[in-house]
């Protein structure tokens, strides 16, 4: 905590101001709005955040609800003479939303309508947290804040809990995602299922996905590819006292996404590249295996033709039913046979059936997105491969062949 009193913090209010945090939007790369911080100023060159004032619960709940009420009261000054096209998003610690029923922030707010604000351009910030734990009691107040016209936003979305059925009921507008997790952790790709998921419901839902604490150009990528619509964060534009020119950061972003956008093209040409190289050699081998050869017989000429890139290769049936063994490489580069993998039923997987279809209508084989083998715990792709209309054969490209080509990973 910073050394200032909140005693002496209430005794000053003159002194509390709020700054503004930048949000940018995807697709035109302008500031679409801010989200509101609260500050103090002690001196001209000397500004101390007070975001531990709302985290420190031995302050008193009547302390904090004042110091938002004025922290509101002056960005909502500032706001209501402006065109009122940007956002504001006020974050509001939702106990103390519960503790008066919202009355408290409602009266402000419906003050203001009354001076003439447009509250469809003002978002309810509140962490994911205490909504997840007390949603029968919030959920007839959104429904009421939301029927006003004020915006919901979540923020610290799936850092807590793995239980997204909250959102479905909520319904929030804004769903924020912290990037901060990409400066320590070495696994980005763990966290992108999760995400990419997020980003599904949220689609489905009405939801729009906003990234935070975004401080590098590695942050920014993620958010891009994992379906961030808004971004903010200090490799963007840090909070300050004012707005800010909205194209304040659009040709470094134009110039960021270009360098996205080639990166995700050679990564799609090698995909493919190594797609057709997998169907080429499929092509030879095939086409001399004759009717008598055996599943197993097949998977490991397969593997042994394909080893350069390849540690499993398998069959199954159009159920999902494996036929064959596994045809595995050991760590002597030979080929062998596990027959322990024959008769499960792979049907389960995500996209099995989306895949054999596919397969079927294109007349060619697929190469998956990555994905973690279970048993390896490592990162790798599966090339499937139409024997028939009824037989696929299935292999597996470790992660050691993905990390030595360019664009695989």
């Amino acid at each position: 905590m910073d050394d200032l009193d909140p005693l002496d913090i209430m005794l000053h209010q003159e002194k509390v101001v709020p700054h503004y945090e930048p949000i940018i939007s995807a697709d035109t790369q302008l500031v679409v709005g801010y989200e509101v911080k609260p500050y103090f100023q002690m001196q001209e060159d000397d500004i101390r955040s007070l975001d531990w004032f709302f985290e420190d619960p031995s302050i008193p709940d009547e302390f904090q609800l004042e110091l938002s009420s004025i922290i509101q009261h002056k960005a909502l000054e500032t706001f209501r003479k402006t065109d009122q096209s940007l956002y504001l998003f006020f974050n509001y610690d939702a106990r103390l939303l519960a503790r008066d029923n919202g009355e408290t922030l409602m009266a402000q707010l419906e003050s203001y309508i009354d001076l003439g604000l447009d509250i469809s351009r003002i978002y309810l910030e509140l962490k994911e947290e205490f909504i997840v734990n007390r949603i029968e009691e919030l959920r007839p107040m959104f429904n009421y804040m939301k029927a006003l016209g004020l915006k919901i936003a979540v923020d610290d979305v799936g850092q807590r809990s793995g239980n997204l059925e909250w959102m479905a009921q909520v319904r929030p507008h804004v769903v924020k995602v912290d990037a901060n997790f990409l400066k320590d952790n070495l696994m980005p790709h763990l966290y992108r299922e999760v995400h990419q998921s997020l980003a599904s419901l949220s689609r489905k839902i009405g939801s729009t996905l906003l990234f935070k604490e975004i401080s590098s150009f590695q942050q920014l990528n993620y958010a891009w590819r994992n379906g961030g619509q808004f971004y903010q964060g200090s490799y963007l534009k840090r909070a300050d006292s004012a707005y800010v020119d909205a194209e304040c950061v659009q040709e470094r972003m134009k110039e960021d996404f270009h360098h996205f956008v080639t990166f995700e093209k050679r990564k799609v040409k090698a995909q493919m590249e190594l797609a057709n190289l997998i169907s080429s050699q499929f092509h030879t081998i095939l086409s001399n295996v004759t009717a008598d050869v055996s599943y197993d017989e097949t998977i490991l000429a397969v593997g042994k033709t394909c080893s350069r890139y390849a540690f499993r290769v398998y069959i199954c049936n159009e159920e999902g039913i494996q036929l064959s063994s596994n045809a595995e490489k050991n760590q002597h580069g030979e080929w062998e046979l596990y027959s322990e993998g024959r008769h499960k039923n792979w049907s389960w997987r995500p996209y099995f059936f989306e895949n054999i279809i596919r397969m079927n209508v294109e007349k060619k084989g697929i190469l998956s997105d990555l994905y973690t083998d279970i048993e390896r715990d490592e990162q790798i792709r599966t090339y499937s491969y139409p024997l028939s209309n009824k037989l696929y054969i299935f292999l597996d490209v470790p992660y050691e062949y993905l990390y030595e080509q360019e664009g695989l990973l």
